[in-house]
Order: C-alpha cells, then structure tokens, then sequence
C-alpha cells in the first residue's frame, strides 16, 4: 500500500493504491464549498487487516471550526434552507446517489481498506447507503404541516415543518459509509446546513465522497467536512452556541458527554445512537439449525463491532446442549481474513484487538470456552470468533459491550425469565425472538425493552423503517420518517 503523502506534513491530495486500485482524493477539510489546509495535527489512518499506514489527513482546530459554523450559518440564512425547494433538495440527493453509484467500486475499495473489511460487506453497506439516500430524496418535498379551527370558525392555525438549522454530524469508524448516508441524507432533505466530522479511524471514504459532492451543484456552506479527534473537534461542536443540533453514532459513554455538552451550551437538540449487548432468545419450538445461523450472522458481522450485535444468546434449557452444538458447528465454518469470502475482517485497531483479546481471556475464567479464544494468524487485528457457554448475567463478558466477535450462550428455565435476563442491561438497541410459537412471539416481543425486536432473523434493517434504542442506547430515530423528523422543528403560525 503507498501513499504520495507523509504522515507529519499531509498533501492537500493523495494517491493511494487500496484493494487494487489506485485512488486520487484530497485530504484537507472541506469549508464553504474549499478544499483548505487543516491547521490541527494530523491523523494517521492505517488499513488494520495489514496494520501498514495508507495516508494522514489534515484535521480542524478551533479557527477550522468557527470558520466551518460560520460557512453552515450563512448558507442556511441565505442560499440554503427555505431558499431551495424540496424537490430541488430532493433532485440534488438523487443526483448524488447516481454519482457515488457509477464510482462505487472506488468507494467500495477504500471502505474495505480503511475499516478493515472483506470487499463484499464493504459493497453491502455502499448498496445500503445508496438505497437511505434515494429514500430521503424522496421525502424532501413530502415535508408537510397541517391547518386546524382553533374554536372560533373563522380562525385557524397553521403548522409548520422547518429545518432546525446548523447541525454537527459525528459518526464511528465500523459503518462510516452508512453512517455517512444515515446522516446527511435526511438533514439536506429537511434543508439543514451540515458540519460532519467522520471517525479518526476512517476519514477517507468521506473525504472521497465530498470529492463526489462537488460535483451535484450544493450551495456552499450547505455541507462542511472537518476531520479531528473527538476531543479536538467533536466536543467544540457540541459546546458551540451556533450549532442548532448534534446528532452522534457511537459508545453510551462519549453519547453522554455530547448530551452533556449540548445542554451546558444552548441546549441544542441531540440524536444519539449508542452502544448495545442485545439479546438473542432461543425457545424450543425455533427451528435450531436455522436460529444457529441466525444467531451466528447477528453477532460475528463486521468482526461483533456493531452496537446491535446479538452478543448474549439465551436458550432454553431443553434445548440448551443441541443449540450450542449446532451453533459451534456454523461458526467452525466462519471465514476470517482480507479474502473477498471471508464472512468478516479485522478489528479496527490495535486498541480494540487488545481491548477483546483481554475479554476473552476473562471470559475464559469465568465460563467455558467451547471455539476460538485467540488471535487469527500472525499480521493484521484478526480474532477467532469466540464462543462460551455456561455464562450467566453475573459475568463480565454477559454485562458489558465488548465490540468484538464473542459470544455469550446463556441458559433459562422458562418465557418469564428469558425476558427478565434479556431486559436485565442498561441498554436496549436490539433484540430478537427464535420461536415458532406465534402466541409466545407476540408476547416476549412485546415485553422486551429494545428498539427493535427481530422475530426468527436479526440484523435486517431497511431505510423505511425507523430505527434506534432505548434505555442508554440512545434518544431519538434514524431512518424512515422519523429520520428526517430529527431535522424539522415545528412552528405554529396563528391568524388575527
């Protein structure tokens, strides 16, 4: 892998060769419609299936940022917003779609390098990406209000939906593409002005993709890139007085800060979607082989590093001994490695293969390791997917988020106590339901403290339908219609 930049001192564009192309893209932050020098420290992004540098990229400091607040605030005042219709708000995102679509393969092959993953979950979440942005092309003139009698006939009240505003967009390093997509398609369709800064770990399949943007004709200052550190940058823009709305994907942790931030400041509105250790229940009348692969799917995706991995599966005890055996027989199978087959890649870092390498190595004091539990070959962050058995809710490893590809297999004796261990988190983003039962499925689905319970399936999502948790796995919707309500206020208009 080479790069025609240095670490210490960036190029304002690079040309790096990833996945057997050779890819041309700036690497500067993206202002009032520029390509201008960063003025923080640069960051480093490496690919971690081979741990070899790919580029460094110029990051914001404080001046990068009130220049970039300001560049959002004069294009929502004057040439965005409510200056630009929503049908020529919705023509310019489908415009969009087609232009990343025709350089997909591009995208596509920085993704995988960037975030370490096998070139067919990389082109899975660019086809995933694609479908949230026509979607919200399509809502962008379908944005309506209502008119009502307020008591007296002749009087009425008209309601409004308008954009809020200038919003900071932060999203993590395992889906920067589709959190990328999940982002900027409703607020542009809503008519906000956007500040994004994409994860440190994976800055260049979006700062490639505002290369694309040029291209659609956006008003300058509608869409502003800032790359940095979460503690240079991301906390500015939540602390900032002129920034209208933060919406963050990541850990509970740094999600409570930015709540915090925004409510010391102007008390800005917030979209959070957090962390997760979701529950995957296994009863009985569930079809085994099926719920195995099921379960194996939900969890060992993008290496475990999703919030909404099924993480602990519980099972029946009538059934607990033949599920494990025929779930470690599916996940035997499981490909690992840089192979274009392989069914997931590395980690994303050394400090998060450090971080599951130590978890594993709790979780075999504390249960039984019946696969894996150790490093997949000699170069690169890959972990062996991991299964134990015998855990129970008083474990470190049933209890708290490890993002990696480890598997907690937990017995209960009956429905009510599969409910209480699957609601005994202080998360709740996801769950699903094994049974055949349909009475028994209506019942625990309803029961369950999640924001998306997936019945004999997990981990299917759609850009129709809205998605987000409860509890401390966050505050608010992304997708479906709920997903560009994140970016309209309501404004109420009564006549004399």
């Amino acid at each position: 892998m080479s790069s025609t930049t240095s670490a210490a001192n960036p190029s304002a564009q690079v040309t790096v060769q990833v996945e057997g192309k050779s890819v041309t893209f700036p690497t500067q932050l993206y202002i009032n419609g520029e390509w201008v020098n960063g003025h923080g420290t640069p960051l480093k992004s490496f690919n971690p299936a081979t741990e070899e540098l790919i580029t460094a990229v110029h990051t914001a400091d404080e001046n990068d940022i009130e220049l970039a607040v300001q560049a959002a605030r004069e294009a929502f005042e004057t040439t965005w917003s409510l200056n630009v219709a929503g049908a020529e708000r919705g023509r310019l995102l489908y415009k969009f779609a087609d232009i990343i679509e025709a350089n997909l393969d591009t995208v596509v092959a920085l993704e995988a390098a960037d975030g370490g993953k096998p070139l067919q979950w990389a082109r899975g979440d660019l086809m995933a990406s694609l479908a949230a942005i026509r979607y919200y092309a399509g809502m962008a003139d379908k944005i309506q209000g209502f008119t009502c009698e307020v008591g007296d006939p002749s009087k009425s009240v008209t309601v409004r939906k308008e954009p809020i505003g200038v919003v900071a967009q932060i999203v993590p390093w395992n889906f920067p593409v589709m959190m990328w997509a999940w982002k900027i398609a409703p607020a542009l369709a809503a008519g906000c002005s956007i500040i994004f800064k994409p994860a440190e770990n994976t800055p260049l399949a979006a700062l490639y993709l505002t290369k694309l943007m040029e291209q659609v004709g956006w008003p300058k200052g509608a869409f502003n890139l800032l790359n940095g550190t979460g503690k240079v940058v991301g906390e500015p823009l939540a602390l900032h007085m002129d920034i209208d709305k933060i919406a963050f994907t990541g850990s509970t942790a740094v999600g409570r800060h930015i709540s915090a931030c925004a409510a010391k400041s102007n008390l800005k509105r917030v979209t959070l979607e957090l962390g997760g250790k979701s529950p995957n229940i296994v009863f009985p009348s569930a079809n085994l082989q099926e719920a195995a692969k099921w379960a194996a799917f939900g969890l060992f995706e993008t290496s475990g590093q999703s919030c909404i991995v099924g993480s602990r599966i519980l099972v029946h005890e009538d059934i607990y001994e033949n599920f494990v055996s025929d779930f470690v027989k599916v996940v035997e199978k499981i490909r690992v490695g840089k192979d274009p087959k392989a069914f997931y890649g590395s980690l994303i870092s050394k400090v998060q293969f450090d971080k599951v390498l130590n978890y594993i190595e709790i979780g075999k004091k504390e249960s039984k390791l019946e696969t894996g539990g150790a490093r997949h070959g000699d170069k690169g962050y890959f972990v062996q997917p991991t299964v134990f058995s015998n855990v129970n809710m008083t474990h470190q490893i049933a209890r708290e988020e490890i993002f990696g590809p480890v598997a907690s297999i937990i017995k209960f004796k009956d429905e009510k106590e599969a409910i209480s261990i699957a609601n005994d988190t202080t998360y709740g983003l996801a769950a699903a339901v094994h049974t055949l039962d349909a009475s028994q499925m209506a019942r625990v689905t309803r029961r369950l403290r999640a924001g998306t319970v997936w019945v004999n399936q997990y981990s299917v999502l759609h850009p129709n339908v809205p998605f987000g948790g409860v509890r401390q796995s966050g505050v608010g919707r992304e997708l479906g219609p709920n997903g560009i309500e994140n970016y309209l206020e309501t404004k109420v208009k009564a006549d004399d």
